[in-house]
């Protein structure tokens, strides 16, 4: 049994919320359970348009989808999805240049199955022996100072306020045919998994995150506090958090 609680916030500084995220703990489609993050790039109706139209169209192509395998749902929806967009954009101007990230996640069984585009990320959260919290980034940013990052000519630290932190380099949206990356864990009892946008990671470093996340043991709270912890900190962007107990009845 899977327990989740989510929440988006427009925070500080945006007059408009640009994320969108979607949860269901129980089956859509022929997938045991779905959760999504989007955040929305583009002009002031564009990048909101987008995040919106791609979790609420990814939902509805999983439920129509005769796939099986949860990587291949995941990997004909959101190409699916990438191209309607792109029809959109092509046809309207006020949607043009419009893309979005996007996080999609699983758990069938012990196996949380993950495809990302962007910067929006996936966590597994854990407490060590010590009862201490720690948090492990499964998701690689598809952005500009990533790549930076994996060449070498930056550390993370530096990596969290350079000045092009949020120029990515994959979005839905953003080109004809999308590249995903996937991913697969097996999942152990007590760890819960976390899904955010950049709102959220860009105001709160990952050791402070895993301390909310242990002091916070009810999903419900958790998300709320560290919504609170980005907004305290500047709350420079929209924030939107997931976080799930894929063991909730163990």
């Amino acid at each position: 049994m899977i327990r989740s609680a989510a929440v988006t916030n427009i925070g500080q500084r945006r007059k408009m919320n640009q994320d969108s995220f979607f949860v269901s703990d129980d089956p859509v489609g022929n997938l045991p359970n779905l959760y999504l993050v989007a955040d929305g790039m583009g002009g002031h109706k564009a990048g909101d348009y987008a995040s919106r139209y791609v979790t609420e169209h990814v939902v509805s192509e999983v439920r129509e989808s005769f796939e099986q395998n949860p990587r291949k749902i995941l990997d004909r929806v959101l190409h699916a999805v990438n191209r309607e967009l792109r029809t959109i954009a092509a046809g309207n101007d006020d949607y043009y240049g419009m893309g979005t990230t996007c996080v999609a996640a699983t758990v069938t069984g012990s196996y949380l199955q993950v495809a990302n585009v962007g910067d929006s990320r996936l966590y597994l959260f854990e407490k060590d022996a010590k009862g201490r919290g720690q948090i492990r980034q499964i998701t690689v940013d598809h952005s500009l100072v990533e790549e930076m990052v994996l060449a070498g000519g930056l550390d993370s630290s530096t990596a969290r306020t350079h000045p092009n932190k949020n120029i990515i380099t994959r979005a839905i949206g953003a080109e004809d045919r999308v590249e995903i990356d996937y991913f697969t864990v097996e999942l152990q009892v007590g760890q819960k998994i976390l899904m955010c946008t950049d709102g959220l990671t860009n105001m709160v470093e990952d050791a402070r995150i895993a301390e909310i996340l242990a002091a916070e043991p009810a999903e419900d709270e958790a998300v709320r506090a560290l919504v609170s912890e980005a907004n305290r900190n500047g709350g420079r962007d929209n924030i939107t958090v997931i976080v799930m107990d894929p063991f909730c009845g163990v």
